[in-house]
């Protein structure tokens, strides 16, 4: 019986319909499961939306109302156009009229809130394709019902707010651009009688309800409407008289937040300041000035929890937008001070997102007082009021400064940590908001430091004395000055630096000394570590302290408390990046260099690290090696520095020369993979001098990969693809894949290329490719594909030749795995494409020595990649296949001209299909981009031969053909789109290819036109906002290089060391 719900040749059973809702919602089982298939067919029935009266009218049941909602809004969406004039008419008022009869009642508005709420949303739909044109009279007509019932206003003052949203917030992502246009005019010309109904609500009602309604849709207003509904009416003082009322004071303040943040003309500086001064007298008889925030907030209501959010809000945005306004104002000091240190105060609350919101301003503040300075310093502009605007906060940013340092969030470079169970142990997991937190707050500090180094000194001095003398002693304290003094680094000169670090250090080793526990111990330990890691600048020009730094480094490595090692590992690693040239040369009092004592110690210093550790200290000295500048010296060091591992290789490869039994081995097997990875390390550091040591073992290298190799293709044979998860497996394939992440690491970083193509490829190429392409899928290793994607990368046209024998051995055997679905073996894909990409970039002709057969699956290929849902394989795929057009249009024309005809309007058909299907939007950027260059071949006339078959008509033209063609493939596959429509957008296309900006935003509209995308359309704006934010972290970054102290060191440019 269920069934008969998607029977729409009769009337609709809305009892049954809501038999099957219910059981949907409160079932289990097979009835749940057969409910929802009911549900969503019925959802996606065309015809669907001609049920949604019957059931508004005859449903009980809440949730089978908001279905039908939905299955309405969706038509709305994407269909409303194709109905007549009289069936749009007649649903607008059939909308119109449920909303009436549910909202003119209190009790029913107050019951049904998420009916009315989705009503309301349905009828903003509506609105969004008939208002002004084909309803030109909602405005007044909203205005006038509102009039007849205070419940029915409330409402209205709800569609109001929902239809401003639409238009001025999401519009972007949802509406052509034309048509945002045009709804924006006509609320703007239309607001008139709006702001009148507000008006008069918050002048005459008394309804709690109604007036908070009308204070947040007179929010959503705020932003856009003309300045004089605000300065030149008496809306402000109205706003003021609710904002001393509790009930309403903090959406008041919300609204005055906004009006706050405006940028306004100089017309209004009075209007504003006056406003600023009052609503702080207002805020001061609230919340006395001498309120202890911090002590009051954690037990306050949730009410009054919220209004200190929303007053910190208040006074950064107004003081963003107006701090100069306010400072140019002679009897306005007291009140610009007062201001501050009420968010000094907030400040202090421990709430991080209230935090975050002051700190955005405290950001603000300081980099516009030090901008100011630069150019008065620079200019000698206006010299005595700059001086005196920063001296205006003097007193202000002292307090900010401990408050930027007992507040200071953990760096990420630190791993010991506090548990819930108040253990220290390693850090298990970084958060990235914690460290994007205290990269904004390292910036403040550095620019106090600059402000003022000796009060940023005094203050950290003292706070580190009230440790020593444990007045202040804990973990958290401790932690907060630590990271706060490695915040600060190269924010003072050489010579403050300098004493106040020593005397820093000094007290820091004490303290560890002096500490009893473990605990305590290693806190202090591993703030030793983060603090000197920091200072690369201090430790180059004290060579003493910093052979004495690297000891104690030393020491805590045998220190076996949970992280501690670890953090030792990481610190010794990031100062041999910095400091590398002082340990290769010969110091003063010192009878060889350091890094020769570090090599012969090295297994004792080593003796109580984990493998992980080890990795990283041979990575760490490798940089040092890497410093050498004599050839023949950096072997002798690498020669010592790999003694260690090179033994225990040459004892395994000696008894596998012997027998393979050795390889059966667990224990053996892990030795090797460790022993590998070590070599790994110390290649990715030391670079291209490593090519001493991977000669030596290179071809062994080879012979341990095929012998692997073999016992690997054995054990499958014998037990099946299980084999691949057994231990024994899995070892021997991670063997595998340590040889070519080495080889992979070394070709990446090696300078005699030419060297590596006469000796290394075609013994790996012999080895490793046969291996490949005689694996089982499961057993083929993605590494061999990025090995050899490097290897093409790096050589170049020297690979030409080998690109046949690559291709036989990865090509057919790779697509077999990826064609069957997008998504199993996503390394192999990620590999495979990488490689593909970097052999048409690099071996071009190699490719046009394939035949006819082979070179188009290649192209199948990528058009196969660009498929892909999986972002990173599409993107690949779409660069790959707009450079392989490039690359085509500049080799001869026969060639380019036979590839048009046989691929081109193949491509066109396939770009299309991604880019009109909602699971591939994220790929809008590169399908836009090889769209745009599709149709510019053809405007250009850079194709030469005739796309079309039909030679009949003597003035057919490739452009005439492919426009017609574009029109007829966008018309069957969406014949609901006019042809006017369609025509406009080919046209588009046709005349905007080379203006990439102008292009997208025509194919966003088509997009937005099509409704296929009426979900979540932020993707199609993605590369806008990459962008964005790649411009702004550029700008940032060269704006922090001129700033002593705010790039880290371990950031900053690499410059020649001086010694």
């Amino acid at each position: 019986m269920a069934e008969s719900v998607l029977d729409f040749s009769k009337e609709l059973d809305v009892g049954q319909l809501d038999q099957v809702v219910m059981t949907f919602y409160t079932g289990s089982g097979t009835d749940q499961q057969i409910a929802q298939e009911l549900l969503t067919q019925f959802q996606e029935h065309d015809e669907a939306w001609t049920r949604v009266d019957g059931i508004l009218e005859h449903s009980n049941v809440p949730q089978t109302k908001f279905i039908a909602l939905t299955v309405l809004e969706k038509f709305i969406q994407t269909r409303w156009n194709t109905l007549q004039a009289d069936s749009r008419k007649a649903i607008r008022y059939f909308v119109v009229n449920v909303i009436v009869k549910v909202s003119s009642d209190e009790a029913s508005l107050n019951k049904e809130r998420v009916y009315i709420n989705k009503l309301n949303m349905v009828l903003v739909q509506i609105l969004k394709q008939d208002w002004p044109r084909n309803w030109p009279a909602f405005i007044p007509e909203i205005i006038e019902s509102s009039k007849s019932s205070l419940t029915l206003c409330e409402n209205n003052m709800a569609i109001l707010k929902l239809l401003s949203e639409e238009i001025f917030d999401y519009s972007a992502e949802q509406m052509t651009q034309l048509k945002t246009s045009s709804l924006r005019q006509s609320i703007c010309n239309d607001f008139a009688p709006i702001y009148t109904l507000c008006k008069e609500v918050l002048d005459n009602a008394t309804k709690p309800s109604l007036i908070k309604a009308t204070l947040d849709t007179l929010l959503r207003f705020l932003s856009w409407i003309p300045l004089g509904y605000i300065f030149e009416t008496d809306l402000l003082e109205t706003l003021e008289k609710f904002f001393e009322h509790q009930n309403y004071r903090n959406i008041t303040l919300q609204c005055l937040t906004e009006i706050g943040s405006l940028s306004v003309g100089s017309e209004y500086d009075e209007k504003i300041v006056s406003l600023f001064k009052r609503v702080m007298e207002t805020v001061n008889n609230m919340i006395s000035f001498s309120t202890d925030f911090e002590a009051i907030y954690e037990n306050s209501s949730d009410h009054d929890q919220e209004f200190i959010q929303n007053l910190a809000l208040f006074l950064t945005s107004f003081l963003a937008a107006h701090v100069k306004t306010i400072e140019q104002k002679p009897d306005s000091k007291d009140l610009l001070i007062n201001s501050h240190y009420y968010l000094i105060k907030i400040s202090r609350v421990e709430d991080r997102e209230i935090f975050k919101i002051c700190l955005e301003y405290w950001a603000q503040l300081v980099q516009s007082l030090f901008e100011d300075n630069v150019i008065t310093v620079k200019f000698n502009a206006q010299f005595q009021h700059q001086i005196m605007r920063v001296s205006l906060y003097e007193s202000v940013l002292s307090s900010l400064r401990v408050v930027m340092i007992e507040r200071m969030v953990k760096p990420e470079e630190v791993l010991i940590v506090e548990n819930e169970e108040g253990e220290i142990v390693r850090e298990s997991l970084k958060e990235s908001d914690t460290i994007v937190l205290y990269k904004s707050m390292k910036e403040v500090l550095v620019y106090l430091t600059n402000f003022d180094v000796a009060d940023t000194e005094e203050i950290m001095t003292v706070k580190l004395s009230k440790q020593m003398d444990n007045s202040e002693w804990s973990w958290q304290n401790i932690n907060q000055l630590c990271w706060a003094i490695g915040s600060i680094s190269g924010a003072m000169n050489e010579e403050t630096e300098k004493r106040f670090l020593v005397n820093v250090i000094k007290d820091l080793l004490s303290l560890v000394e002096m500490k009893r526990g473990k605990d305590n111990k290693a806190v202090v330990a591993s703030n030793i570590m983060y603090t000197v890691g920091q200072y690369p600048r201090f430790l180059k020009a004290h060579w003493k302290f910093l052979k004495t730094v690297v000891n104690k480094l030393f020491e805590f490595m045998h220190e076996l408390h949970e992280g501690v090692q670890d953090m030792a590992c990481d610190t010794f690693l990031k100062i041999s990046q910095e400091c590398r040239r002082h340990f290769v040369v010969q110091q003063k009092d010192d009878v060889r260099p350091f890094i020769d004592d570090i090599i012969e110690t090295i297994g004792l210093i080593t003796s109580d690290l984990s493998s992980q550790q080890i990795h990283t200290f041979y990575e760490a000295v490798g940089y040092m090696v890497s410093a050498q500048t004599s050839r023949q010296v950096q072997e002798k060091i690498i020669l010592k520095l790999m003694y260690m591992p090179n033994c225990v290789w040459n004892s395994i490869i000696e008894s596998t020369k012997q027998s393979n039994e050795v390889l059966n081995n667990a224990g053996q097997i892990k030795v090797l993979s460790n022993v590998l990875k070590t070599n790994i390390s110390a290649c990715f550091s030391i670079g291209p001098g490593f090519i001493s040591q991977l000669g030596q073992i290179y071809m062994d290298l080879l012979n341990l990969y095929r012998s692997v190799g073999v016992i690997v293709s054995q054990n499958i044979a014998e037990q099946g693809p299980v084999a691949v998860k057994t231990p024994k497996v899995r070892g021997l394939r991670t063997i595998k894949k340590d040889i070519l992440k080495l080889i992979d690491t070394y070709i990446e970083c090696a300078s005699d290329l030419d060297t590596i193509n006469e000796n290394m490829i075609d013994p790996f190429c012999e080895v490793v490719l046969s291996d490949y392409n005689n694996n089982l899928d499961i057993a083929r290793d993605p590494e061999v594909l990025y090995a050899v994607g490097t290897m093409v990368n790096r050589l170049g046209p020297m690979m030409t030749p080998r690109i046949p024998l690559v291709l036989e051995a990865t090509f057919e055997s790779t697509l077999n795995m990826i064609t069957k679905d997008f998504a199993e073996y996503p390394e192999i894909r990620t590999g495979f494409y990488n490689m593909l990409r970097a052999i048409n970039a690099k071996c071009f002709s190699a490719l046009l020595e394939l035949k006819p057969a082979q070179f188009k699956m290649f192209i199948d290929s990528i058009i196969w990649g660009f498929k892909h849902t999986m972002r990173d394989i599409a993107d690949i795929s779409l660069n790959t296949c707009e450079e392989v057009i490039n690359n085509i249009s500049i080799t001869d024309p026969t060639i380019a001209g036979s590839f048009y005809q046989s691929y081109y309007l193949s491509l066109l058909q396939d770009i299309f299909f991604v880019l009109t299907d909602r699971d591939h939007k994220s790929g809008f950027k590169g399908q836009t981009e090889v769209l745009a260059r599709l149709f510019n071949l053809v405007t250009s006339n850079e194709i030469q031969v005739p796309l079309y078959e039909d030679f009949s008509n003597s003035n057919m033209t490739n452009m005439t053909f492919l426009e017609g063609y574009v029109s007829a493939l966008l018309q069957n596959a969406f014949p609901h789109l006019q042809s006017n429509q369609i025509k406009i957008f080919v046209m588009a296309m046709l005349e905007y290819n080379t203006a990439s900006s102008k292009f997208k935003l025509e194919v966003r509209d088509f997009l937005i036109q099509l409704k296929e995308f009426a979900g979540e359309n932020a993707e199609l704006f993605l590369e806008e906002k990459e962008a964005e934010m790649e411009a702004k972290r550029k700008r940032e970054r060269e704006k922090a290089l001129l700033i002593p102290g705010m790039i880290k060191p371990s950031e900053l440019p690499a410059m020649e060391e001086a010694l």
